[in-house]
């Protein structure tokens, strides 16, 4: 359990009665609700609210079930399917709009200068159970509005907006106005609103409020309302906030704790996958077997393949002009270009088995960014092709996202539609990310990827030949090679250079070895996961 999760579990057993003992000196919730009831019928004799039409009464049936009584028409309906725990027999459900009133604040025009200036707060000063009240902005009230908009200590004030439902008890000694996405909630009598509060937190954390596809969506004046809220006596209301509060500290020091913890075991994880990709890429992570053979008859195998895509027209001719790189009897690395040789020795960053090779990574692939649109461009329907950016692609995982876009097929040339073993990574992206890899598993036919996104293709079938490539990509080496390529774009973007990416030297082991290298990465990583 983290500590997000023992937190709402706390405030679970809190509001279903489970935290404090029931005291049966206590007056029944059932006394509050009708002093409550009473105290609106005052108000409403004396034309300072209005009469709530939807105002009900919740009640338990002698079968059990739970019903609601509409007081102005007298229709019950059975809401069983709402109510969402069993609360203590002590205890009453009722709608939140039934015990506070509420009103919403004053929408920003700037047209509109009637009345005095005062200082308002919107939902970016209202945070869980604080607010930041350093730049305050000014707005023009009537004192009609200032009636209305102006929250007092003790008010209970939410969200409509952002972050749906979030909330904080104003507890200075002054008053304040509100702007319009805030709900101004006030007890008709005295309450412990804090109970209230912890409601609103857990119904949050829980989904039950902006919740995706569960719970309450949005916010409106009608949808807050109609929250269901569990409700005790106010001598439990209060004994239950001296207990949460007291528990919460030692809850908050168990979240910090598990947090550190979880950082220490990602750092730890991380490190470790590091160091298995750097192992497997220097030829140290399996043992080499003579008969598997060499590198070169990799290489040989992808010549054929680009000879094959230069007679189809798909590939350059200039592409088969290959860099052979060796060892020399000086115990030296060459590059040999034609007839030039160069010595090449401080650009090898490593040792390598006999039986591997060096490789500048343009003679193994091909790289191509992905397909630019404008943004008028995008398809409304979500038809056509869909378009990956650098956030679908995780560390050796693609993903779909619902929020991808799609644009016509007369946009995207059939060379930039994702094929099985492609390997895609950002071509702009922050810092951090540089490396973030992903491999295509199959093709993808009505699929590609936008402009600041690289596709590295891989000559030839071999899905080996894919995933090892993309051990390579995704190892220190290559990331420092790829950070100390790049260019920095605006103040967090860094434009990695394909050209010289394409210049990155790569070591190659011979085929067989890249399956087992390739087994040996999956097992030892499913068990770091484990």
């Amino acid at each position: 359990m983290n500590g997000t999760q023992l937190k709402n579990s706390i405030l679970q057993w809190a509001i279903q009665g489970k935290l404090v003992p029931q005291d049966l000196n206590d007056e029944p919730a059932s006394v509050l609700l009708e002093r409550i009831r009473a105290e609106k019928a005052k108000l409403v004799k004396e034309k300072k609210i209005k009469k709530d039409k939807n105002e009900s009464i919740i009640y338990r049936g002698e079968d059990n079930s739970y019903y609601e009584k509409f007081i102005a028409t007298g229709e019950v309906k059975c809401i069983d399917e709402e109510i969402p725990f069993e609360i203590p027999a002590t205890w009453e459900w009722c709608r939140l709009g039934y015990i506070f009133s509420h009103c919403t604040g004053k929408a920003l025009n700037g047209t509109h200068r009637k009345g005095n200036l005062y200082t308002y707060i919107t939902t970016s000063n209202l945070y869980w159970d604080r607010f930041e009240l350093s730049s305050l902005k000014e707005m023009y009230f009537t004192e009609e509005e200032l009636g209305k908009c102006t929250a007092t200590k003790g008010d209970l004030l939410v969200c409509e907006g952002g972050d749906i439902g979030r909330s904080a008890i104003w507890n200075y000694g002054y008053d304040i106005r509100i702007q319009n996405h805030i709900h101004k909630l006030r007890p008709y009598i005295p309450l412990c609103t804090r109970f209230f509060y912890y409601v609103m937190y857990l119904y949050k954390g829980i989904g039950y409020i902006g919740g995706k596809g569960i719970g309450i969506q949005g916010l409106s004046s009608g949808a807050l309302h109609n929250i269901l809220i569990p409700t005790p006596s106010i001598n439990e209301q209060e004994r239950i906030v001296s207990q949460i509060e007291a528990i919460m500290p030692i809850a908050a020091k168990y979240e910090k704790s598990q947090e550190e913890l979880n950082q220490l075991n990602d750092s730890i994880h991380n490190r470790l996958r590091k160091s298995i990709l750097q192992e497997a890429i220097q030829g140290k992570l399996v043992p080499q077997i003579p008969e598997e053979g060499t590198a070169q008859e990799l290489l040989e195998q992808i010549r054929q393949e680009k000879q094959k895509l230069v007679k189809e027209g798909k590939l350059k001719k200039s592409a088969l002009t290959d860099s052979i790189i060796y060892k020399g009897d000086d115990n030296k690395y060459y590059e040999q270009i034609g007839y030039e040789v160069t010595d090449i020795t401080d650009d090898i960053p490593f040792e390598i088995p006999i039986n591997w090779t060096w490789v500048r990574l343009k003679d193994l692939c091909t790289i191509n960014t992905g397909a630019t649109f404008k943004k008028e461009e995008v398809s409304s329907d979500n038809k056509g092709i869909r378009v990956l950016r650098g956030g679908n692609i995780q560390r050796f995982q693609l993903c779909i996202k619902p929020d991808d876009l799609f644009i016509s097929e007369e946009k995207v040339k059939e060379n930039i539609l994702l094929k099985q073993n492609d390997i895609v990574t950002p071509a702009v992206t922050s810092l951090e990310n540089i490396g973030k890899m992903a491999r295509v598993e199959m093709n993808m036919c009505n699929t590609t990827v936008g402009g600041f996104v690289f596709i590295i293709r891989p000559f030839g079938t071999s899905v080996y030949f894919s995933k090892y490539l993309l051990t390579f990509m995704s190892s220190p080496t290559a990331i420092e090679y790829m950070k100390s390529i790049t260019n920095k774009s605006g103040q967090a973007f860094y434009n990695i250079g394909k050209e010289r990416l394409m210049n990155a030297l790569v070591p190659v082991p011979p085929l067989a070895e890249q399956g087992r290298i390739d087994r040996q990465i999956t097992d030892v990583f499913s068990r770091i996961k484990a």
